[in-house]
């Protein structure tokens, strides 16, 4: 079979990716729309059949590296392609190579995503990155069986929490667009509280306009009194929701409206079609180290590992972040940079 590169209208593409077994929010041309605000370049490329269909491909975000070192290539959860077909994982990648370097990319960065144990990534050409944009390492729930199926998997605190937040009159609804800057409220004061960094407010504006009105989001705000206690910004596509978003205040937190709206999320995600959902982001370590640190330890994704380990999922890592490299000396600048940017956290 010959393929033909393309590049594949919106429409087209999103048909494909949406059909696609390794389906992802990440690689839909919505997503392109959203980072295309906030100072990416989106860039689709795919491979065809003589037919036409689409049998492979990704949206590449471009960004320029500081001091004009070049340009970043970047694949969020892709590309889409059969990773055992070598010849054309071959030929997508040597697509993606012209798109790159038609923007004067020092690198391809990717970033495969789950489901991918055993695949030899070296042998295309990619190496180990030393910068990983998505978090590497994540908890994954099973929503099959019934909702009380779903509870019974979780811990025993996560349900007494799920159930005081009931009892404690958290009022749980589903945000509308002019709800947004309420939740950009509650993620300021997160954002403070645990010395996180939080986009800006137009972000998550965006992000509902693009996907809440098509089924793809949904806004999930806990209140008490008239007062916004806790709120979530969840996704779905395919056979998988993701809990990308989350916020909460500082008042009442006696009410454990972070239980409720989060279990609203999972409830939502559920009866939407999910079969999984995807907490997203917990530290990268292993289980017995992530079970023996995380009282001990609250420094970047360890304080939310220990809200999420009660929900009944399984700690799973995806296959990482792995480079394209076009141009040598100016890479080994981007990894001189990574370090020193480590050193100074």
């Amino acid at each position: 079979m010959t393929l033909h590169p393309l590049t594949p209208d919106p429409a087209a593409w999103d048909a494909f990716v949406t059909a696609h077994p390794r389906a992802h929010l990440l690689q839909l041309s919505d997503w392109g729309a959203l980072k295309a605000a906030f100072g990416w370049t989106p860039a689709r490329v795919a491979l065809a059949d003589d037919a036409g269909t689409l049998v492979a491909g990704a949206q590449l975000l471009l960004r320029p590296l500081p001091l004009r070192l070049g340009t970043l290539a970047y694949v969020p959860a892709g590309p889409l392609v059969d990773w055992a077909d070598a010849a054309q994982v071959r030929a997508l990648l040597a697509a993606l190579d012209t798109t790159a370097r038609q923007h004067r990319a020092v690198l391809l960065k990717i970033e495969p995503g789950l489901g991918l144990d055993g695949v030899d990534f070296a042998r295309f050409g990619l190496r180990v990155s030393p910068q990983a944009i998505q978090p590497p390492r994540t908890i994954v729930l099973d929503l099959s069986g019934d909702e009380e199926a779903i509870l019974a998997r979780m811990n025993q605190g996560t349900r007494r929490n799920i159930r005081k937040s009931a009892r404690f009159e958290v009022a749980i609804r589903y945000g509308t667009r002019d709800d947004v800057p309420r939740f950009n409220a509650l993620l300021a004061d997160t954002g403070a509280r645990d010395e996180f960094g939080v986009h800006a407010p137009e972000y998550y504006q965006r992000a509902y306009d693009l996907f809440a009105p098509v089924g793809r989001a949904a806004l999930i705000l806990g209140s008490y009194d008239g007062q916004d206690l806790a709120g979530v910004m969840v996704f779905r596509l395919g056979d998988w929701g993701w809990y990308f978003y989350g916020a909460s205040s500082d008042r009442e937190r006696q009410r454990m409206a972070s239980y409720g709206v989060q279990w609203e999320g999972i409830r939502w995600a559920k009866a939407s079609g999910a079969r999984w959902y995807d907490l997203y982001g917990v530290p990268d370590a292993e289980p017995d180290e992530l079970e023996a640190q995380f009282e001990a330890r609250s420094d970047e994704l360890w304080g939310v590992y220990r809200f999420k380990r009660g929900w009944g999922g399984d700690v799973v890592r995806g296959a990482g972040a792995w480079d394209r490299v076009y141009s040598p000396p100016l890479y080994a600048l981007y990894r001189l940079a990574v370090r020193l940017l480590r050193r100074a956290e």
